[in-house]
């Protein structure tokens, strides 16, 4: 988006804000507090925002941003607080909705990534087409730490940019890669300097905009079609329990309170 652009609508869904200006829908989420850690009522919102955004015919592109520099930590552990196992498998039915809101969008999507973009916050930066990644932010997939299950789906946006091998690495692990790192392994499509997310955002918008809009989502489709087989029979994998119901709650609680004396 151009600086001085024209706004041609904006709305507010709960923790979500949709503003569309020049063919480019912008979704702006989180508070800018705890490192954007979205809870189960935000990704409702975000499907919510992606959902209206389906039927526009008009649109070139979509940008998912965090509020206050940082992408997302993931979920809001605070709602997992004491949260049964049919409430914590619940919340992953709804984070995946969401995900899957954005990987069914008919234009290129483009997440601009600061700060973190971890657990389901990973996700969701791996939902969209093309990560701009900041110099100095972290990405990965640290839920072991919290005995959370891994699902087909999470498992496949992962394994289909950096293979089977690497994926388990860094499941298993569960460490954090640098923007470097993630970049040189094909997790993220590029890296930028901290201060340049926005100008090489605002310039690839400007590039697609004298695109054929049709040409975009053409190319788009031909890809996801191709990659169909192993997405779609990771979204036909039933949900199973989503977290450990031996150590899962002792280890968030654990978490939580990980700073008590």
């Amino acid at each position: 988006m151009t600086a001085g652009a024209a706004v041609e609508s904006r709305h507010d869904l709960d923790a979500v804000a949709v503003e569309v200006a020049d063919a480019v829908a912008t979704i702006s989420f989180g508070s800018g507090q705890r490192f954007n850690a979205l809870g189960s009522p935000d990704w409702q919102a975000l499907q919510r925002a992606v959902d209206s955004l389906g039927g526009t015919g008009t649109l070139r592109a979509v940008v998912l941003r965090g509020r206050g520099g940082v992408f997302c930590s993931g979920s809001d552990l605070r709602e997992w607080d004491g949260a049964s196992g049919p409430e914590v498998s619940h919340s992953f039915e709804l984070m995946e909705a969401a995900l899957q809101a954005i990987e069914d969008l008919p234009v290129p999507t483009v997440a601009a990534v600061e700060g973190y973009a971890t657990g389901a916050g990973c996700q969701l930066a791996l939902a969209c087409d093309l990560q701009l990644t900041s110099a100095s932010a972290r990405i990965g997939m640290p839920i072991g730490r919290l005995g959370l299950l891994v699902p087909a789906t999470f498992a496949n946006r992962i394994s289909l940019r950096i293979g089977p091998s690497r994926t388990k690495d860094l499941l298993f692990g569960g460490r954090l890669l640098s923007a470097q790192e993630a970049a040189a392994m094909g997790l993220v499509s590029s890296v930028l300097a901290d201060d340049d997310v926005d100008a090489a955002l605002a310039g690839l918008l400007a590039g697609w905009a004298g695109l054929s809009a049709a040409s975009l989502r053409a190319s788009k489709a031909a890809v996801d079609q191709g990659l169909r087989p192993v997405t779609q029979a990771g979204r036909d994998v039933p949900q199973g329990p989503a977290a450990d119901p031996q150590e899962f709650a002792a280890r968030v609680d654990r978490f939580l309170h990980r700073h008590r004396k």
